[in-house]
């Protein structure tokens, strides 16, 4: 994995536009040093395409379940980080990362999600996208976690409460314009992402709201652990 980063570094100055594959343990963790130096440092236009991130990795386990990547991506400077929420998005983000100049960092899952986002969605680096109009609360979610959203958006509307999906499928740069407009309007956020607690995009919502917005707001995320061998359903239940 070392050498892949290396050498798609070293390809882009021949005016390649490389893209590395695999999974999201070892596309950040068991490379960082090779992206900061040799990617990120000289802004190298490299597309890191890391799969099976987070938890519902299952079985394998603590040692393959990265659940870091997007906090350690998002602190260098120059890299762009996407996480998206399924195939269409995937396939639209990977068509945008192609025409985009720049190291970018495309996060996603193993699990089978349902296609449910429309493929004639415009999709932006860096502009989120409202799902469901709420005034009651604002669901900020990002990954797999958008879809858990939108059923969490139903059990709500059966109790009649409003919330407002927004899909943050850009973490950085992070879209905080449709963030406050959204919580500005409801009161109250939760954030919902399948990583740590700390560093993920809950934090960079947290940062944006003490700075522009205080509001009371929730992270569904992993407080500071590991994973661990599981199906995917089990993991998510516990975690």
């Amino acid at each position: 994995e070392a050498n892949m980063m290396g050498i798609a570094a070293g390809m882009t100055i021949g005016g390649k536009i490389p893209f590395t594959g695999t999974f999201a343990n070892f596309s950040t963790g068991r490379v960082y040093d090779q992206i900061r130096q040799s990617i990120a440092y000289s802004g190298k236009n490299v597309k890191i395409c890391a799969s099976h991130a987070g938890l519902t990795l299952g079985e394998d386990g603590a040692t393959h379940q990265i659940l870091e990547d997007m906090g350690m991506m998002a602190m260098l400077p120059h890299m762009t980080v996407i996480c998206t929420a399924d195939f269409e998005q995937t396939r639209q983000a990977t068509v945008a990362i192609a025409e985009y100049e720049g190291p970018v960092y495309l996060r996603f899952g193993r699990p089978k999600v349902p296609v449910f986002l429309r493929s004639d969605a415009p999709f932006e680096i860096g502009k989120a996208q409202v799902l469901t109009d709420g005034t009651d609360v604002t669901i900020v979610a990002t990954g797999h976690l958008v879809w858990e959203a939108m059923q969490a958006s139903l059990a709500l509307k059966n109790r009649g409460i409003r919330a407002e999906v927004i899909n943050v499928h850009t973490i950085k740069p992070l879209d905080g314009k449709t963030i406050l407009d959204s919580v500005q309007r409801t009161g109250r956020v939760v954030v919902a992402e399948e990583h740590q607690r700390a560093g993920g995009l809950g934090a960079l919502v947290a940062q944006l709201l003490a700075a522009h917005c205080p509001t009371p707001m929730r992270q569904v995320a992993v407080e500071d652990s590991f994973g661990e061998s599981g199906t995917p359903a089990q993991l998510m239940e516990k975690y």
